[in-house]
């Protein structure tokens, strides 16, 4: 199967991560919604990243959902996904955070990146910064009350969300985040992005 879309988008790389953690074979081909748009648009008319392309052809879009059939598939050699109720109840709190800041961080990027600097509009730009802000802070104490694991064979799907998020809002909004009040995610993003699962789907 082929995993299309560019590493740098948090949600292709959420997707190219967790499939080397599950042991899942793919291809993953680089297309970018922007500067190939038409090439994209030949693969998925949507032309939606991540988008997989499954061994018959079909073609799956949206990183939660791709990850639910990546769970289901047989040749994973492991799961993300915990059985127990309450450690997946919390894991999905965690993801949902971290998907919320994964959702906010782009939507400053489009912001500033997208839109004419004359007509970027502060109040709505302030409102996104803030969810931010919430979703990480959060986050944060979410880590301290209860830390992710950080090892290749313990991770979590929270935790892979959670690294990759954080490390999407550093590298496109560095310094909008305050990395002193968040030293949890922090030392777990830093652990998480020296294993090798990590390292073979680099964000740039």
């Amino acid at each position: 199967m082929q995993l299309i879309g560019m590493l740098d988008s948090p949600y292709v790389r959420r997707v190219a991560v967790s499939l080397n953690l599950m042991g899942i074979p793919f291809e993953h081909r680089s297309i970018s919604v922007f500067r190939t748009f038409d090439q994209f648009k030949a693969i998925n008319p949507v032309v939606k990243a991540p988008s997989l392309v499954c061994d018959d052809g079909e073609v799956l879009m949206d990183s939660t959902l791709i990850l639910d059939y990546a769970e289901a598939l047989g040749t994973a050699r492991r799961s993300l996904v915990s059985t127990d109720v309450k450690t997946r109840q919390h894991d999905l709190r965690v993801t949902g955070l971290a998907l919320a800041a994964c959702e906010k961080s782009v939507q400053i990027v489009y912001e500033h990146e997208l839109r004419p600097a004359e007509k970027v509009h502060a109040p709505w730009l302030d409102r996104v910064t803030g969810q931010l802000h919430s979703a990480y802070a959060l986050l944060e104490q979410e880590l301290q009350r209860r830390p992710l694991e950080s090892g290749s064979e313990r991770m979590s799907q929270a935790g892979v969300t959670v690294a990759v998020t954080w490390q999407f809002t550093h590298m496109l909004l560095p310094g909008v985040v305050d990395v002193a009040r968040h030293p949890a995610l922090q030392a777990f993003s830093t652990a998480a992005e020296q294993l090798p699962e990590f390292l073979a789907a680099p964000p740039k």
